[in-house]
């Protein structure tokens, strides 16, 4: 049996919807499995199993998961159901928009929400069904024309399509490419901009900045602290040349020129950016808005005297400042009674559990240790984070 065609038909939505109400995890799969021996074909069996553990995996992505129909490796790459809103945004009211190498149809649902209609385009034909029923369900039907096909063969200039979002793969078979390759390869993917001018491309967000043509606006997304993708956007939609985002909240920093920041020892707070902004290049953009310094000229982290609330970077007040010196460290460290301690690195090698083993923390007090540079020489922050 076609495992698409099993799940898609009467018999395998009976059976998802039964699995719904279990409980699926590697451990009682097999129990499940015998169970179910004899009331349905074994490999409709096997793959509606599968389907409703990336069900359950699919809820960190999407608040309807439950109704949705992934492959594994559709759902590692998709976007988020918060993400994919994001990006749609710069091609709302475009009549036609065509989604590339759409996956499971994470970003096609979410662009036929703004768009008039979606062309959505991939090469692999189960991944296609499903992604046309993911849309059916998440937008409506009627929204989406699902093609069969290699996106290097599209005749996109003839296609009347207003605008151009893809997301290239970054796996090949079992095989994960190297950091800013991808099918089809980021050249190619650049010059969609010719035929189709509004282009957005989703990358991995360790792209090299240095990849993306200086009149394309790279933009770094993060939900919460967590970096999630990069998207370049072309010309005729970018608004500025870099720019990180923050999610849900949906604010923005971006590059703009300024004085250099200073460099200085740090302060009575320590400022850690977001990964967006950090990616981005943005550090020194966010140190002028908020009067900060930098305590290195090659690190990330910024200083203030005053405590400083911002979206854009996580606040620590900094209870000790010192050379990094591990026996001095553990001494120090005793005396203010910290037993437990949260310790982070930047610029700084080591084995973090290593050295929390030979600091040999006691006491009942608590506290975030940085472990960075200061002039090109290791140092040592103490610190404790500040609410809000």
């Amino acid at each position: 049996m076609d495992p698409v065609a099993g799940l898609l038909s009467g018999q395998g939505q009976e059976l998802l919807g039964w699995l719904a109400s279990q409980e699926v995890t590697p451990d009682s799969a097999l129990r499940l499995a015998s169970d179910l021996r004899g009331r349905y074909p074994a490999d409709l069996i096997s793959a509606a199993l599968t389907q409703q553990s990336l069900r359950v995996a699919g809820r960190a992505k999407f608040s309807r998961a439950d109704s949705m129909y992934f492959t594994r490796a559709g759902l590692e790459q998709a976007s988020s159901e918060l993400t994919a809103r994001h990006s749609a945004q710069r091609f709302a009211g475009r009549p036609l928009v065509a989604d590339l190498c759409c996956g499971i149809g994470a970003n096609t649902a979410a662009l036929a929400g703004v768009a008039g209609h979606v062309l959505a385009v991939d090469t692999d034909l189960r991944t296609l069904l499903y992604a046309r029923h993911n849309t059916d369900s998440l937008a409506g039907p009627g929204k989406v024309t699902a093609v069969c096909a290699d996106a290097r063969e599209l005749a996109l200039a003839r296609s009347r399509a207003g605008g151009v979002f893809i997301d290239p793969a970054r796996r090949s078979g079992d095989r994960r490419l190297r950091t800013g390759d991808s099918m089809p390869p980021l050249d190619w993917c650049l010059d969609l901009a010719g035929p189709v001018p509004a282009v957005c491309i989703k990358a991995a967000p360790g792209l090299p900045r240095g990849l993306v043509p200086a009149d394309w606006e790279l933009e770094f997304v993060a939900t919460g602290r967590n970096l999630k993708e990069a998207l370049l956007w072309s010309p005729e939609l970018a608004t500025a040349a870099r720019r990180a985002t923050l999610l849900p909240s949906g604010e923005t920093l971006t590059a703009r020129p300024g004085p250099d920041v200073p460099v200085k020892a740090p302060g009575n707070y320590l400022l850690d950016p977001n990964p967006a902004v950090t990616r981005a290049g943005l550090v020194e953009d966010l140190a002028r808005d908020l009067g900060a310094w930098k305590i290195d000229p090659m690190i990330a982290f910024l200083a203030a005297d005053e405590p400083v609330v911002t979206p854009f970077a996580r606040t620590l007040r900094v209870l000790e400042s010192m050379p990094w010196h591990e026996r001095q460290a553990a001494r120090r460290l005793r005396e203010m009674g910290i037993g437990a301690a949260d310790i982070r690195r930047r610029g700084l090698a080591g084995d973090v559990a290593q050295i929390h083993r030979r600091l040999g923390l006691r006491g009942e007090g608590s506290a975030l240790i940085v472990l960075t540079r200061r002039e090109g020489k290791p140092w040592g922050l103490i610190c404790a984070p500040v609410p809000g």
